[in-house]
């Protein structure tokens, strides 16, 4: 999002690249999921195929974007080349909205892990939302204090995310080799085949694997970007979604649905049923460390985002204000504000409950920023901004495919399996107060008159 590096600081090679994608793809998202999923059953796991055929191909879209556009900032110079600034402008807010939701629901996740450990958190009526709002302040503290701290923090949890979902991935391997009577299908063969089912499975099962544009965001800081960017995008997308499928497929068929949908550490469940609660503890702590460990790391780029758009005029400019240490101190404090309104809104409600709502609404807005990012490609290809010497028939299939996926998606946010709602129904269309489709729209809504107020400040200080 700004002007082009040198090459001394580009320092992002190809598996620094990889890494890059599979650090911030892999959170807090895929270790509560399965809680999530129950009620889907076996439509959970076409829900996970579709997300990440799904996810393949909008990776091929950002790496189809990175290749041809290697000096652009991402998902905000894709859209504002194609469809002008206000169109941009839209992308960039939603992509923050959808930032602070989902620091939320990270929030949420790493302390329903922490509730294995310390039984109170889920036993006291409000323990759980107090205790998500005291680990959001301390992780603004700490990136308050600096980004070094912030990076710190950060490398000590970037090894220990994969330890929870290794285990259990490799414990579903070796029970298939073995044969295990205890790795069965019946509760999940239960649940009749559904396409709105599948739909709505899979937009909760795309959260777990966003983060994908990651190398496109950070396209100047990679070395030899047109041919990088492309091939770690989509291999680190690839990697992510085989690990994710293979533990959360594992989870589900070792514990039956109803007990599942009401698990708050489903992971570590899975693993004491082999290895003892001791193991499972373990575990549990390992899946907080993560999750708390991503919300660092998401933090620091809610205030980051807003704190570029602010030097560009795109946001108010006190947004850009800085600390001596270098820290957008406003933006990160207004951001985590945020997370915290959204953790107390749903005070009362299970740490489950509460982290499928945010995950909807969050996913809802990413959603929208890869639509834009699809149908960009589109029009860049029949402007001709994008020289397609190789196949401009295969970019736009990769195109169209990408756009309606995020369109099939946004729709299916819009269902829920609350039996309150339902009635008799596996799954319903979400009434307009509840429904995570609406509330994002009305979100991003607002984009358009905060874009002209801009605007008209902007014109107002160059003629004073």
């Amino acid at each position: 999002m700004s002007t082009p590096s040198s090459a001394s600081t580009r320092q992002l090679g190809f598996w620094m690249c990889v890494a890059l994608v599979i650090g911030n793809i892999i959170g807090s998202g895929i270790f509560l999921l399965p809680a999530s999923l129950a009620p889907y059953g076996l439509n959970s796991v076409w829900a996970w195929l579709l997300s990440c055929s799904g996810a393949i191909v909008l990776a091929l879209v950002f790496a189809s974007l990175g290749r041809a556009l290697p000096e652009a900032g991402g998902p905000y110079d894709y859209t504002r080349m194609a469809f002008g600034e206000l169109a941009g402008f839209v992308v960039i807010w939603v992509y923050w909205i959808s930032l602070w939701v989902g620091n939320a629901a990270i929030a949420t996740g790493g302390v329903s892990y922490l509730s294995n450990l310390v039984p109170w958190i889920a036993q006291q009526p409000g323990a759980s939302a107090l205790v998500t709002v005291g680990f959001v302040i301390t992780l603004t503290a700490v990136n308050v204090y600096g980004a070094r701290s912030a990076g710190a923090v950060q490398l000590l949890t970037t090894v220990l995310k994969l330890v929870p979902l290794l285990a259990v991935a490799l414990l579903g391997v070796w029970l298939c080799v073995n044969g295990s009577p205890q790795l069965g299908v019946t509760h999940l063969s239960s649940t009749a085949f559904k396409l709105d089912a599948v739909t709505a499975g899979a937009t909760l099962t795309l959260f777990a694997l966003c983060g994908l544009e990651s190398a496109a965001v950070a396209a100047e800081k990679i070395r030899d970007p047109e041919k990088t960017i492309p091939r770690a995008t989509v291999i680190g997308t690839v990697l992510s979604a085989a690990v994710y499928v293979l533990a959360s497929t594992t989870v589900m068929l070792l514990i039956p649905g109803d007990r599942l949908a009401h698990s708050n550490a489903p992971f570590a469940d899975a693993v004491a049923m082999f290895w003892g609660g001791a193991a499972g503890h373990w575990l549990a702590l390992f899946a907080a460390i993560s999750a708390l460990g991503s919300l660092n790391g998401w933090i620091l780029l809610t205030g980051q985002l807003p704190f570029q758009m602010a030097k560009r005029g795109l946001f108010p400019k006190i947004f850009a204000r800085e600390t001596a240490r270098g820290t957008p101190v406003f933006a990160l404090c207004l951001s985590s504000t945020l997370v915290v309104v959204m953790a107390l809104m749903n005070y009362g409600s299970s740490m489950v409950v509460v982290f499928t709502k945010l995950v909807l609404l969050s996913t809802t807005a990413t959603l929208v920023m890869y639509l834009m990012a699809a149908l960009a490609l589109l029009k860049l290809l029949h402007q001709g901004t994008i020289a397609a010497n190789r196949s401009m028939a295969g970019l736009a299939v990769v195109g169209a495919l990408g756009a309606l996926y995020a369109l099939w998606m946004i729709v299916g946010a819009g269902f829920t399996t609350d039996p309150g709602t339902c009635g008799q129904a596996l799954i319903c269309w979400a009434p307009w107060q509840t429904n995570p489709m609406y509330l994002g729209l009305a979100l991003l809504a607002l984009a358009v008159p905060i874009f002209y107020l801009m605007r008209w400040r902007q014109r107002a200080a160059t003629v004073a």
